[in-house]
């Protein structure tokens, strides 16, 4: 039998059966994974709450033809007991799992950075130190960056002229002189780019400080960036509670 163990993030859990679940995990070294927890749903079961989406364990899997099987969970961070009891939280986080879901739909191939920058972005949301949709916002953009799509906020994405620049266009990857905004282009405050570069960027003292109005421009940005390089929108979206 071919077995092996992992650190992993449930993103999502699917009734399989009277039973059983289809759990997909984001692993730290084998990428995306479809198992399944076989009796989790019964009262019996020894890990049925350990396999609830937002709570990163380590786990071992038996490899199998379709999918694999989890065979042992140890919880590592219970984050899901935290979210799921506040709304804003909770639609935070779960516009998160589908985005690393969506990032990483080739199943097997390696997304160690996309693991790592999940688990940090649960770890900063359960904290509860940061509003929750800067936390989303930050989390979007860099998983985007680790994605080959970072975007750019000051200089022009399309011919690489030093910046600020006003211009913001989604197809281009972001900032554009005016050499290269094409038609159509947003033309979002100052003060909104300076606000997404800090998220891109780390820098919590400046995003915290910003004004609600950048912040909800910020936010469209940012969901049209997304939607523009997965071809389709991000469902969990619509629920976020916005300032």
């Amino acid at each position: 039998m071919s077995y092996y163990r992992d650190e992993a993030v449930v993103l999502r859990a699917q009734k399989l059966g009277e039973a059983d679940r289809i759990i997909t995990l984001l692993t730290r070294h084998h990428g995306r994974v479809r198992a399944v927890a076989k009796g989790v749903r019964r009262t019996s079961s020894r890990f049925g709450a350990r396999v609830e989406p937002f709570t990163v364990v380590d786990a071992q899997l038996h490899r199998g033809r379709n999918l694999d099987i989890v065979t042992q969970v140890e919880v590592l961070a219970p984050y899901g007991q935290v979210l799921v009891a506040d709304y804003g939280l909770y639609t935070a986080g779960s516009a998160m799992l589908e985005t690393a879901e969506r990032f990483t739909e080739a199943e097997g191939e390696a997304a160690t950075q996309q693991y790592l920058l999940l688990v940090g972005a649960l770890r900063t949301l359960a904290a509860g130190g940061h509003d929750p949709a800067l936390v989303l916002d930050a989390f979007l953009l860099r998983s985007l960056a680790v994605a080959g799509y970072a975007a750019s906020f000051v200089d022009c994405a399309r011919c690489g002229a030093a910046g600020p620049h006003r211009a913001f266009a989604v197809a281009h990857g972001g900032a554009v002189c005016p050499s290269c905004r094409p038609p159509g282009s947003a033309a979002p405050d100052p003060q909104t780019m300076q606000l997404l570069a800090a998220l891109l960027s780390g820098d919590w003292g400046a995003a915290d400080t910003s004004d609600p109005r950048c912040r909800r421009e910020g936010s469209g940005l940012v969901a049209a960036y997304l939607q523009w390089h997965l071809e389709r929108g991000i469902r969990s979206l619509r629920h976020v509670e916005r300032v």
